[in-house]
């Protein structure tokens, strides 16, 4: 029988569906959207080009078709949910790109839109630390009082030559200062991190998480960095390659990590997930159920559990 505190199944660190269970007593979805925002880091604000690893789409490879409205993409997603858990409820998932990245009245409305629909019990925003203005974070905080609103954040690193290197746009005082204001308004905050950065090392991806723990992060998600076609981290990678992480290598630093971080964290993403048709590499990366189930397998193989370093 697994003991670990935050689990009601074999997993050994603190799922996303339990989170969600004890929150609202039932099976929760996220579904992902597309609301064609764009990013200040593509359109000249912070920078251009964008971070050197992200896709045409802007992460958004699963939200819907941005040129449907958030209805319909909401609904085409639900009926595919509805076949598996058909008493569950919702969480509108705004994914592609900076969702905060719009003027006040464009927010209000593409965020009410889902959250007027029936059985929808929360908004999760991803964003980046740069890209919500005080107003809208006025708006946020009533949000929150009304529904389970949570903001994630991309980080990737805490490790500034990274950051730079991979045309992040934003130091790590952005970061923290933001997930600060969040946090000053109750509002639940995910970091994104990313495991096989070019030239980080193993200490340096543990020392990402643990700055994490430091400053009171309610949950995260952790990448694999993935190279995908028609981006400038291709162009690097042909021209100059760099060290990938095998997966056993990456499981490794995984369960590292996960020994590492508090045990109240809610872990939401342990692999990335890329579209086999645009990945360059690495090729492991396609085969998300085996990385996830060889994390459980190593983490009862070591007999730990999130949370078990913990300084």
């Amino acid at each position: 029988m697994n003991e670990f505190l935050y689990s009601n199944t074999n997993k050994r660190y603190h799922t996303l569906d339990y989170f969600y269970k004890q929150k609202f007593g039932c099976k929760v979805c996220k579904i992902s959207l597309n609301a064609g925002f764009s990013c200040p880091n593509m359109d000249g604000k912070v920078g251009t080009g964008g971070c050197i690893y992200c896709s045409k789409s802007g992460s958004g490879e699963y939200g819907g078709n941005k040129n449907d409205d958030l209805i319909k993409q909401f609904n085409e997603v639900k009926k595919v949910m509805d076949r598996k858990w058909p008493d569950s409820k919702y969480i509108g998932y705004f994914q592609a790109r900076t969702n905060t990245y719009a003027p006040l009245n464009i927010l209000k409305e593409k965020y009410e839109t889902i959250l007027n629909l029936d059985n929808v019990v929360g908004l999760a925003i991803a964003t980046r630390p740069d890209a919500i203005s005080d107003e809208c974070l006025d708006y946020l905080e009533e949000l929150n009082e009304k529904t389970f609103l949570t903001i994630e954040l991309g980080l990737q690193t805490i490790h500034e030559n990274t950051t730079d290197l991979i045309n992040r746009c934003h130091d790590l005082k952005c970061f923290d200062d933001m997930v600060k204001k969040l946090h000053d308004r109750n509002i639940f905050v995910v970091a994104h991190v990313i495991n096989g950065l070019p030239y980080e090392t193993k200490e340096m991806m543990i020392d990402t998480v643990k700055h994490l723990n430091k400053i009171g992060i309610d949950g995260i998600k952790i990448h694999m960095l993935s190279i995908l076609k028609d981006t400038p981290l291709e162009k690097m990678y042909l021209e100059n390659p760099f060290h990938l992480l095998s997966e056993a290598e990456y499981v490794d630093i995984v369960c590292d990590q996960l020994e590492c971080l508090k045990s109240e964290i809610v872990i939401q993403r342990l692999t990335g997930d890329p579209m086999a048709s645009e990945l360059i590499g690495p090729d492991w990366l396609i085969k998300k159920v085996q990385v996830l189930n060889d994390i459980d397998k190593e983490m009862v193989r070591r007999n730990s559990y999130q949370g078990k370093n913990v300084d």
